[in-house]
């Protein structure tokens, strides 16, 4: 049996145990038992689903409610389901798996396998140390820096493009001054061009201000890019904040930033956690612009630092690509399973209102 057989084989058995284990608590549920431990007992193919099946009703069943269940309608749907989410985990989770595999090879080149026989943490060590010895020849990185110098530009990115962004859309939508529907136009359709179209002006201004090789000023480009889309974003979503609060603010003697540190940012706390997190991210995963204006490998960011891993092929180092991948994806991930609430909320919140 190949690799193919055995993959087809393991995604038929899953869809028939998820769709049984889902009829099974659909039986529990109808009689009134925990439906957390009966998915937990329906992972026991056919002997839990007879378990709940035989079971004592705590409900008064009419004498439909059981077979509606197993109707074939009702089966092939659920069993439809199941197979899609079957699908979409073996499309996720096997790319990570073999991720995670290459990562702990011991040697250099490309993972035939999705697990290595003799998983290593050589190359996480290699990225945290810097350095070393693969038959008689050492090998350097500067992986620290990378992501040192990555954290902190993706930290300021973050603390002035919501502080600009979070005051200028504050300024949109609370006040009338003229050229206000200009501006708003303007930066508009300055949000319909990406930042790589002006690469050869923004490499010009900073060779002359000296800020080339200099990874805080791109600081400068992030937070500027950042300005368009946010802008609306935010806007929209303050004009849903009734003016109501600023006015009873300004009666009890508030001024006016006062009334937006301690009445607007603490109602806006989905739409900037939003924005801080998507900020936050840009540098981590943008190439272009840090390739194109730092040098200096001690000052690259972790794209441009990571991609040479791979960039070289006289010496690709493709599990030391997977480990450094893996690091980066951690904080990511992280950040987006603590704030996704606010990122469900942030999304839609700015849409409500332009």
């Amino acid at each position: 049996m190949n690799l193919l057989q055995k993959g087809a084989l393991i995604y038929v058995a899953l869809v028939i145990i998820f769709t049984l284990q889902s009829l099974t608590v659909s039986v529990a549920n109808k009689k009134g038992k925990s439906e957390f431990l009966a998915g937990l007992i329906g992972l026991i193919p056919i002997l839990g689903l007879v378990y709940y099946l035989k079971m004592d009703s705590v409900r008064k069943l009419s004498a439909t409610a059981i077979p509606n269940i197993f109707k074939p309608k009702n089966i092939l749907g659920t069993a439809f389901i199941y197979s899609e989410l079957v699908l979409l985990a073996f499309v996720v989770v096997i790319p990570l798996i073999y991720t995670v595999g290459t990562s702990l090879s011991p040697t250099s080149g490309i993972l035939n396998t999705i697990w290595p026989e003799n998983p290593s943490f050589v190359n996480y060590e290699f990225l945290l140390t810097g350095s070393r010895t693969i038959g008689g020849i050492e090998e350097t990185t500067h992986f620290v820096l990378w992501y040192w110098n990555t954290l902190q530009v993706a930290f300021l990115t973050m603390v002035f493009a919501v502080l600009f962004v979070t005051g200028t859309a504050y300024v949109f939508a609370r006040y009338k001054f003229k050229g206000k529907k200009t501006g708003l136009l303007t930066i508009l359709v300055l949000q319909m061009f990406p930042t790589f179209l002006s690469l050869i002006a923004i490499f010009t201004l900073f060779q002359t201000f000296g800020l080339t090789n200099e990874p805080k000023a791109l600081v400068i480009i992030y937070v500027s890019g950042s300005i368009p889309f946010n802008i609306w974003l935010i806007k929209g979503y303050l004009q849903n904040i009734p003016k109501e609060l600023d006015e009873s603010a300004k009666i009890d003697g508030a001024n006016k930033l006062q009334i937006f540190f301690k009445i607007i940012l603490p109602l806006s706390v989905p739409i900037i956690s939003f924005v801080a997190v998507t900020q936050f991210m840009a540098p981590w995963m943008d190439y272009i612009l840090p390739s194109f204006l730092i040098i200096d490998s001690e000052k690259w960011t972790l794209a441009v630092g990571i991609f040479d891993f791979i960039n070289d092929v006289a010496d690709t180092n493709y599990p030391a690509f997977a480990a450094a991948a893996i690091i980066v994806a951690i904080p990511i991930a992280t950040l987006y399973i603590v704030f996704q609430k606010y990122l469900i909320e942030g999304i839609t919140a700015g849409a409500n209102k332009g």
